[in-house]
């Protein structure tokens, strides 16, 4: 009976405007989760469409939106996939799925090509795998940019974002050299930081000896405290 069937949305998708236009990979996909829904007795409220969109991100995607929140609103228990890949080919983004929307066991996540029902106590292992995978990649990642930001600041090089204190970059617009002007403050700062001066007595003093931050405004006790970590040139 309709009653004890799941109720499914299916989400399928194609990641360039061409193939959307020629529609072939959308119609084999619908005709996958159709057969799928009526082999396993599913009732499919709806198939949602996402036409030339890219998995790099879950952003910019208005069916998988449509989609999960048809979960969320209690219009769907379960949703369908053709393959993993059709919602994300990121292993991160896959993780961020599962961790917000699947592993509760509050709604089903069904895959035809893995074969991935949740329903099932295998389903959930699976399911619980791949989560494991995700936090391993998202651990692995950190550790992989943590690693290479500290031998980039080691060999003086340009991490991103704003330039340190007391250096300046090369022509190559990734080698740090040190700006003489901007060591001699940090060197003041730290000559008065030891005599024993508060961070808020230091900022005054190097004002008064016209030595100003960059902006040239007033010197905080936070700027202070960073221009005293500044590593000084070797």
């Amino acid at each position: 009976m309709a009653a004890n069937k799941t109720r499914t949305v299916a989400y399928i998708r194609v990641s360039t405007d061409k193939q959307a236009e020629h529609g072939v990979s959308l119609d084999a996909q619908r005709a996958k989760v159709e057969a799928y829904a009526a082999l396993y007795d599913l009732e499919l409220v709806s198939i949602e469409v996402d036409a030339g969109a890219s998995a790099k991100t879950l952003s910019g995607r208005p069916a998988l939106e449509r989609s999960l929140g048809m979960l969320v609103r209690g219009e769907a228990e379960a949703l369908l996939v053709v393959k993993l890949d059709r919602l994300t080919r990121s292993v991160r983004d896959l993780g961020d799925l599962v961790d917000r929307y699947f592993s509760s066991g509050r709604w089903a996540l069904l895959s035809v090509s893995e074969q991935i029902d949740t329903r099932s106590a295998a389903g959930r292992l699976v399911l619980n795998v791949l989560a494991s995978v995700a936090q391993w990649e998202r651990e692995a990642t950190g550790e992989r940019t943590s690693a290479a930001l500290a031998h980039k600041r080691a060999n003086h090089e340009y991490t991103g974002g704003r330039l340190p204190y007391g250096w300046t970059l090369d022509e190559d617009g990734v080698t740090l050299l040190p700006h003489a002007g901007e060591q001699r403050v940090v060197r003041a700062a730290r000559t008065l930081r030891e005599a024993g001066l508060s961070l808020r007595k230091v900022g005054a003093a190097l004002a008064e000896r016209g030595l100003l931050p960059r902006s040239g405004g007033s010197w905080h006790a936070k700027t202070v405290r960073d221009l005293l970590g500044a590593e000084l040139a070797a």
